[in-house]
């Protein structure tokens, strides 16, 4: 049976103490080692933000893969960060890894998704920045209260955005476009607009519909 250590990792130290997040985490690692044939003999849990990429209990996973030969096994990809730098640290460290959620993700794919939830969290902050300068501008005064109020607003209004979007996706995909590109390149074709309607789709765009949509 092949060898597999298990990574775990939750944003706050509220998620890690209720237990919940971990839990569903190590369920979906557990059936896909059962599924695959891999024998877990560690577990590393690591309480930290997906933005840092100074994680000591990622590295003592990583340090004990390369010395047992085992396979890294998370249950997300965005559980090993949302940083392109922090995943190309990753793959050079020359442990193989699998995401449940992904298991067929080869290198080129795993840099790609990285880029991508990076451009989105940019996009996402940009988009904020802007909307709190047209506020301010207004004469509205906003505090941390009013930047969570605003935040919130915003993430609501995406996932509104990409459900509305859910019918025109679903048709793409069962008359087989399946990639994003491919997806990408038929709503221009269409011209279904976006979220910003005067603007195009682009690859980082779509795949932020399709994520939320997942």
């Amino acid at each position: 049976m092949k060898i597999a250590i298990a990574y775990y990792r939750v944003s706050t130290d509220r998620q890690g103490k209720s237990g919940l997040v971990l839990e569903a985490q190590a369920n979906a690692v557990s059936q896909f080692a059962q599924q695959e044939g891999y024998s877990v003999v560690s577990t590393f849990t690591e309480i930290e933000s997906g933005k840092k990429n100074q994680r000591p209990q990622l590295v003592a996973a990583l340090t004990q893969c390369r010395r047992e030969k085992a396979t890294l096994i998370i249950a997300k990809l965005d559980r090993l960060g949302r940083n392109v730098a922090f995943i190309s640290n990753l793959m050079e460290s020359r442990v193989d890894f699998k995401a449940v959620d992904n298991p067929h993700a080869n290198r080129l794919m795993v840099h790609l998704l990285a880029a991508f939830a990076e451009h989105e969290r940019e996009q996402i902050s940009t988009r904020t920045k802007d909307a709190l300068g047209a506020a301010k501008r207004r004469g509205v005064q906003l505090g941390k209260y009013g930047k969570d109020v605003l935040s919130h607003q915003n993430a609501t209004a995406a996932v509104a955005f990409a459900e509305r979007l859910r019918p025109t996706i679903e048709r793409l995909q069962a008359a087989g476009f399946k990639t994003v590109r491919a997806i990408r390149d038929e709503l221009n074709r269409q011209q279904i607009p976006t979220y910003r309607v005067d603007s195009q789709w682009h690859i980082p765009n779509v795949y932020a519909v399709l994520k939320r949509l997942t």
